[in-house]
């Protein structure tokens, strides 16, 4: 059977966040249908509707952002159909240029949360599992830099765990990833293909790893959304301090989803020059421009 792995980025317009992150959740082909399903139906018991009716869309920055977290709190706890109600009437007002009033904003507020806090426990009941790696926000590229052709380091790093994880489960795995921008995207793929051919490890991976990579829109696709919010929430609530990935971070999101990602990110063994050791589905790289050190 098949793993499809849903990538997605955050932070990586060098505006606000952090720092930049790629990564995704992969997800056995089988349970792909029913997490979709158990997505809309969640979505809809939230806010009494489907986002995408209103031209919103289930993603990180959506969700978690910090007025989602003032807006819930500035009220008490609605009762669900109280809540539908008003998060319809605020997603109409909104669309049509009208200011919601307070109670319309608490109620969008805490849809949102539950949203967020319930597509976790989506993913945890259906197997999903997170791999990412991070990287400082807007770290320069060397002068005279000559591998713009190649994957970057944090590239390499997330598709090894990728790998290792397919290779434990003894599956094959393709990667789906958002459509963005069609130029990126056709650069990116560049890139993969000379990592999948030109390169022995990268030759080793296409073992258990389809190189060709799948583009949809993540307004048409769940598992993305889901990947998403994923991302997002690791940028701003999961730290390694002690690999130096201690940036600012939002206390609010560490207290409801630190606990979450690390429950769903990927443990498992890696191998590097005959030598095996415990591996993680976040990592932090410094410096992606960086080549490693030859042993």
């Amino acid at each position: 059977m098949t793993w499809l792995f849903f990538m997605d980025e955050s932070g990586h317009d060098h505006k606000n966040t952090p720092y930049e992150v790629r990564g995704g959740l992969a997800i056995h082909v089988g349970r792909l249908w029913p997490f979709a399903r158990e997505m809309q139906r969640l979505e809809i018991d939230c806010f009494g509707c489907r986002l995408q009716d209103y031209g919103n869309e289930i993603k990180g920055s959506t969700l978690v952002n910090r007025k989602r977290f003032r807006f819930a709190q500035q009220g008490e706890t609605l009762p669900d159909e109280d809540r539908k109600d008003l998060c319809r009437s605020f997603l109409r007002k909104n669309r049509g240029g009208v200011d919601p009033e307070r109670a319309e904003f608490t109620a969008y507020g805490q849809a949102c949360l539950r949203m967020a806090r319930e597509i976790f426990g989506l993913l945890k009941r259906n197997g999903a599992v997170l791999m990412a790696c991070a990287i400082p926000r807007g770290v320069a590229k060397p002068r005279n830099y000559r591998f713009d052709d190649y994957l970057r380091k944090d590239v390499v790093f997330l598709l090894e765990r990728f790998f290792y994880f397919l290779e434990e489960k003894r599956e094959h795995g393709v990667l789906v990833m958002d459509e963005t921008e069609k130029r990126e995207d056709r650069r990116f793929v560049a890139r993969m293909e000379a990592y999948f051919t030109k390169t022995a490890t990268g030759r080793e991976r296409t073992t258990w790893i389809v190189p060709t990579p799948f583009f949809v829109s993540s307004d048409m696709a769940y598992a993305v959304q889901a990947a998403d919010l994923c991302i997002y929430c690791i940028n701003w609530g999961f730290r390694l301090p002690t690999r130096g990935m201690n940036a600012e971070r939002r206390d609010e999101v560490v207290d409801m989803f630190a606990g979450e990602l690390a429950d769903i990110q990927y443990r498992g063994q890696g191998y590097r020059n005959g030598r095996i050791f415990d591996t993680y589905g976040i990592v932090y790289v410094p410096d992606p421009y960086e080549p490693r050190p030859r042993r």
